[in-house]
């Protein structure tokens, strides 16, 4: 393959160089365990300090509430169980959205099981959920309201500071899953009113496998593994001390460049959707036009198959998805399509593309270019767009 054009940064994204860097003394000469009393091991535990303090700092955060993970799904779950765990006496109903990630949907299901209730919000045409409909939902037993902070799939960002309010007024803990968010856009979690937050570092540019979960002082939640004193004796296992550094810095790193990148991925985004919706007929762009993560593009083609479009972009070197990674397997659409209202026909033609800061507009302009063609040729083969323009001539 000549080209590649890698636009599935939701997904994932590429090591930064840099950070590979900061994170190769752990990885060789510096490899012991920070819980341990020799000197030697001390080089390791400051390391492991010194990130946790970083990550605080950008988070408007102290050191102490930050509990590193391994990833943003382990962060909903701890999160969302360690709540229910520690406040059933108190209550068993929990409020979440319709268009959460897996991460924080299967959680909910789960406990469902186990005898809680849990409140799914609709969401509007744009996947916003409105605070006014969290309020509504609050009942004397809700003991967790969870939003996640911007979808991963449409890539609408949340009404989370409002919400934040509303949930610190009623004396209700309020997660926001802010995988997408984290290391895009600014987040402070005393100005939002975020009592935990869960993040993946493989998401800004970090290395897969560590992630961390703010835990707002005060705010209790259950133990997520026994078996040590790791994490303040919440999250037990020895410290993962190479991807804890390269997580610090790939996120010092996104706070340092943030303004620049939305600027940059912005613009580029904005001249991508316009051309698509300018020279693709029967397209539709999904999610807020305003309120969205500046790299994410999520758009619909009437007429075609979703997966069928993926592979013959992968042939021009075209890096693409239809929704999550995590269901890349299904064949069933987004849930996210369905929530804010497309059919089934419509969300099974979706298209993801997301963006980094290296992403140009030409390389934009040669996945557009492909893409028409692809779609063209897609349709070209439907039944159902055949007799659709027969019936609608131009």
């Amino acid at each position: 393959m000549e080209k590649l054009i890698y636009l599935d940064n939701a997904a994932t994204t590429a090591l930064k160089p840099e950070v590979l860097e900061k994170m190769m003394p752990y990885l060789k000469e510096n490899y012991s365990n920070p819980s341990s009393i020799y000197s030697f091991a001390q080089k390791a535990n400051k390391a492991v300090n010194d990130a946790r303090s970083a990550i605080a700092g950008i988070l408007g955060a102290k050191e102490r509430e930050i509990y590193f993970t391994s990833g943003g799904s382990e962060g909903d779950n701890w999160a969302i169980k360690g709540a229910a765990d520690l406040l059933k006496e108190k209550g068993k109903h929990i409020i979440t959205s319709k268009i959460e990630h897996h991460a924080v949907l299967y959680t909910c299901e789960y406990l469902e099981r186990q005898g809680y209730e849990v409140t799914y919000l609709d969401v509007d045409e744009n996947g916003i959920v409105s605070p006014q409909s969290v309020e509504e939902a609050i009942r004397p037993d809700t003991i967790l309201i969870s939003i996640m902070f911007a979808n991963n799939e449409i890539g609408t960002i949340e009404p989370i500071k409002e919400i934040g309010e509303i949930a610190s007024k009623h004396g209700i803990l309020f997660h926001t899953d802010a995988v997408q968010a984290f290391g895009h856009v600014p987040v402070n979690v005393d100005e939002l009113h975020i009592d935990m937050l869960s993040a993946s570092a493989h998401k800004f540019h970090g290395p897969k496998g560590i992630g961390f979960l703010y835990l707002r002082e005060g705010a209790k939640i259950g133990t997520l593994i026994h078996g040590g004193a790791q994490e303040r004796s919440r999250r037990a296992g020895t410290h993962n001390v190479p991807g804890i550094v390269g997580m610090a810095a790939a996120a010092s790193i996104a706070a340092e460049e943030m303004e620049k990148n939305i600027a940059k991925e912005t613009q580029v985004r904005d001249y991508a959707i316009n051309r698509i919706l300018e020279e693709v007929p029967y397209a539709r762009l999904n999610g807020d036009r305003k309120n969205r993560l500046p790299n994410n593009i999520n758009i619909c083609f009437r007429f075609i198959e979703g997966e069928s479009m993926l592979i013959m972009l992968d042939q021009k070197g075209i890096c693409a998805s239809s929704g999550s990674a995590c269901t890349s397997g299904s064949l069933d659409p987004s849930h996210v399509l369905l929530a804010i209202g497309l059919p089934h026909e419509i969300a099974h033609g979706s298209l993801r593309l997301t963006l980094s800061a290296e992403t140009t507009k030409e390389d934009m302009d040669y996945v557009i270019d492909h893409i028409k063609v692809t779609i063209e040729r897609l349709r070209s083969m439907s039944p159902l767009y055949e007799d659709f323009v027969k019936k609608n001539p131009v």
